[in-house]
């Protein structure tokens, strides 16, 4: 059976939000935790748009906390999939803060996120191809199987840590 094929511009998502007093630290800058909840719910619903099956949440890559996103700034989530392997997903969040004084945009934080997608009882299921389209898209899509490598190797690591830590308790 021939994997379906979804264009990547049909699984982006774009979300803004305000930064109220609430969502802040005492430096009155987003907390990083709040922005971490911003992402991986965007990132779910490009997940979501691709495979219209429920995923969950298999791995954040890094989160580089670039620039600050301050209090009364707009905070803009551009989430899209940018490479496919049987069922999994791999799934770009571009974060940018704008002055809505000044108007001035700025790159705040990038971050890659994995998705899994699940059958009806829970198990990985098989996901469309995404097809990248112009060449920024075929740029990001070009390296996805290599940073699809480096996740796995990571996730061994951790594995090997996890039982490191349960066998010395």
């Amino acid at each position: 059976m021939k994997q379906q094929e979804i264009k990547m511009k049909e699984t982006k998502v774009t979300k803004t939000s305000l930064v109220l007093p609430p969502d802040t630290n005492s430096h009155r800058t987003l907390f990083g935790g709040k922005l971490l909840s911003y992402i991986d719910d965007i990132a779910s619903i490009s997940a979501l748009k691709l495979c219209r099956k429920p995923v969950v949440t298999a791995s954040i890559d890094s989160v580089d906390f670039i620039q600050p996103i301050r209090e009364g700034d707009a905070v803009t989530l551009e989430a899209m999939v940018t490479w496919t392997g049987q069922t999994s997903m791999e799934i770009l969040v571009k974060i940018t803060t704008e002055d809505l004084m000044t108007g001035e945009k700025v790159l705040a934080a990038l971050s890659f996120l994995t998705f899994v997608a699940l059958d009806d009882k829970g198990k990985p299921t098989i996901v469309p191809k995404v097809v990248p389209e112009t060449d920024k898209e075929k740029w990001l899509n070009s390296g996805g199987e290599q940073r699809a490598k480096y996740r796995k190797m990571r996730r061994a690591q951790s594995k090997e840590l996890i039982e490191f830590f349960n066998d010395n308790e």
